[in-house]
Order: structure tokens, then sequence, then C-alpha cells
């Protein structure tokens, strides 16, 4: 069951919605309903007809700081104003969330944007219609060196490549799963300095709360994960980090709200009802300092993230530090909302993962890339829950990106795209 802290996170911002997250635990849902109503949101979400079909979700998560919307939509209450109750679930590993998701384990989950993606085509270890219903956070994982390495002159790319040409031996890099997003972050990091992953390098996959203690027993040179592992790594003087992901691509999609596409047949309102939760949580957390502040104490608990609120709240406040000195603020932190610009469910950011499966030989042939992201991203309900919420929707599904290598990503030609790389399998 969900974990709620005795001294729950409080409202700071008298704007946002969250002003209202308990009204609904001290009436009824009919009743909540004409209230909500009154106060700006449409109330059909969580009464007659359009009640939930299933009044209670679980919804999987891993112990990451990007968890963190999941959590506080249970936290602060904001799941029951709209006629839910979510679990918040913790897993050890993603293949346990792609079993659990499969096999009906789970309702929802906090995934990987490339697993989603994996699954629909048979990538990945199954094979399942999947639904993207929101996307959850903009960057905010990174790519994180041993000191060892750190000590030998390899603290970015282009010293990583030279130490790897002058000291041959087999050098060793994590990521969590084999289609997933730091995948794919690492490969591409690695290939932008000359480094074929699956030539020059021998990659593994590793539960994100494992990396630290792997690194420390000398498992890996290297590990791409989210947050907050890698400002982990730095504190016990193990790792450094050699680049943030937003470096790699600013507003990078990232975890997004993963389900089947069986689940959101048979439940639509309940996915409707998670998916406006999730987005008001998502505000509250983007709303202010003091509210970033008290969501990673929240979730800093042993029943979330389970690590030292150090750990969580600099970065996600922005503050950022390499572990070799250097220290900057970077406005390209973790987002959960930005007014609405995170959560839309782009389908040029799902295309884009499957460029790179294809890229990376998971796929052998080119797939229909535009008819794929159409069937997975669910820009349909997301637009019903995002207009009830009064969050703004871009007019265009596709939108135009540069990447660390110059290259430009923009959804109109995925197929020449994924070919025109140099380095590739």
């Amino acid at each position: 069951m969900a974990h709620t802290p005795s001294a729950a996170p409080t409202d700071d911002t008298p704007s946002t919605p969250s002003r209202r997250r308990f009204l609904s635990q001290t009436v009824g849902l009919a009743a909540s309903a004409a209230l909500y109503t009154q106060l700006g949101h449409n109330g059909v979400w969580a009464a007659g007809s359009d009640a939930p079909e299933k009044k209670e979700v679980k919804i999987g998560f891993i112990p990451l700081t990007d968890c963190a919307s999941v959590v506080m939509a249970s936290v602060l209450g904001f799941d029951q104003k709209y006629g839910v109750k979510i679990i918040p679930t913790k897993e050890a590993s993603w293949a346990g969330v792609r079993d659990k998701l499969v096999n009906g384990d789970l309702d929802f989950a906090h995934v990987l944007y490339g697993m989603m993606y994996g699954l629909q085509l048979g990538v990945g270890g199954a094979k399942k219609d999947m639904a993207v219903l929101m996307t959850l956070n903009h960057n905010g994982q990174a790519i994180t060196l041993s000191k060892k390495l750190a000590d030998k002159g390899a603290v970015d790319s282009a010293s990583l490549a030279k130490l790897m040409a002058s000291e041959k031996r087999e050098y060793t890099f994590a990521q969590t799963f084999p289609t997933g997003t730091h995948a794919m972050w690492l490969y591409y990091w690695l290939a932008s300095a000359g480094i074929n992953p699956f030539k020059d390098a021998k990659v593994i996959t590793v539960p994100p709360p494992q990396m630290v203690a792997n690194m420390r027993v000398g498992n890996m040179d290297g590990f791409c994960v989210g947050e907050p592992w890698n400002h982990r790594a730095i504190m016990d003087k193990i790792g450094v980090t050699a680049v943030t992901t937003q470096d790699i691509w600013k507003d990078h999609p990232e975890k997004v709200l993963g389900t089947t596409s069986d689940f959101v047949k048979q439940n639509p309102n309940t996915s409707r009802a998670v998916m406006m939760a999730i987005l008001e949580a998502s505000q509250w957390i983007d709303a202010s300092l003091q509210n970033k502040v008290k969501m990673a104490e929240t979730i800093a608990d042993k029943s979330y993230v389970n690590t030292h609120v150090d750990a969580i709240n600099q970065r996600i406040l922005g503050r950022y530090q390499n572990g070799m000195g250097k220290s900057w603020d970077d406005p390209n932190h973790m987002k959960f909302f930005s007014d609405g610009a995170v959560n839309f469910p782009y389908l040029s950011d799902g295309m884009w993962f499957l460029t790179q499966h294809k890229r990376w030989g998971l796929l052998k042939e080119h797939p229909d890339y535009l008819s794929v992201a159409k069937q997975i991203n669910r820009i349909d309900l997301y637009k019903e829950a995002a207009s009830q919420f009064n969050v703004n929707i871009p007019k265009e599904v596709m939108r135009s990106s540069k990447l660390i290598d110059g290259v430009v990503w923009d959804g109109s030609n995925p197929a020449q795209y994924a070919d025109n790389f140099a380095i590739k399998v």
C-alpha cells in the first residue's frame, strides 16, 4: 500500500489546483464531482456514466526520482479527487515491470518509453499491444564514469575514447533495460565520440538501484541511469558525472505512464482519471521550489526511492556537481509539467526510440514508424484528460530537436534518419 508520511507535503502555490486536493476525501463522489466543476474542473470523470470502471489501481514504479508524479498523486490525494485510488507498487527491475504489465499484475506503470515500443514489436522479452498515455518527465538522467577512469583522465566522451584507444582491455558499461531510454542515451553518447557500444565495449543490464553497488565493486566502468543514482555515486565518491542526458538531447522524453491497449479499452474512464491525477501532481511538483523540496523529502522514504534526501534534492532543483570540483545551475534539469509541455505524448518522441532500435540491431527491418506510434501513443485520451484539466495541448504531434552530435530529429523521415548514422549495428 502507498506510504503516507506523517507530515504530508502541503501546497505553497494558491494558484494551482492542488489547493483543493483533499476535498474529495470528505465528500461523496457525486458531490465532489459537482464541486470540482464549480472550481473549474469538469466533474464527469468522477461520477455518473463516466465514473472510473476500476476504482483502485496498481501503478508500478522503479526507485528513481522521476517516479515522483505517480507517488505524489497518491500521497497528496489527487487520485481520490478523480474517483480512483492509486496504489504505488515498488518494483525491483524493469524486467519485472514488463512482466507484471503484460500479465496484468500491474494496471499502469512509470515505465521506460522505449520499453513500451519494444513490447509492441516483440523486442525485449515479450510482445503485447501497449499504450503510452502521457509523458511523465523530461531530462534528469546522466552517464556516470567510475572514479578510476576519471583518475586516468576519462571525464567526458572524448577523453574516454582516447583512454579506450590507448589502454586496450574490455570496458564494461551498464544500462537499465535493452530497449529502454538509458540504453539509448548511453549508446548515442558513446557513438557520438566514435565508440561503437557493441564492438568496442561490453554492455550489461543492471536495475537502477543496483548501479552504485555494482560500480563500487568494480563490475562496470560506467553506467547510464536516472537520478538519484548518478548523484549518489558522487556522494559515495565512486563515480563522476560525464554528461547529463539533457546535454545529449535537451528536453528529451524519458518515463511515460504506460499500460496495455487492452486495459485502456476496458477502462477508458479509469485511464483518464489516473492521467488527470498525475497531471495535477506534475503541476504541483513544478509549481515551486518548496514543492520540489517537499517532494524530495517524500520520495526519499524507504517505501519509494530509499536513499538520503540529499541525493535527490539538489539535482531536482537544477543544482549540479560533477564530482570533480565543478558545480553549475542547470535550467534544463528534470521537469514534470512546464505548463503541460512535458506531458504531451508526441508521436515523434516514440518514433525516435524505434529509429535507435533499428540502428542498434534490435529491429532487423524498418517498421512503419508512424503507424506504430499512432497505435501506442494515445493522444486522443491525453487530449480528453488535459482539456478537462485546462492544460495547453500542442497543435502538432511532432517536434524537432537537435541532439549532441548536431543531427536534427523531427520525425519526418525516420528510416533515412536511422540509416544515416556512421556507427550502427
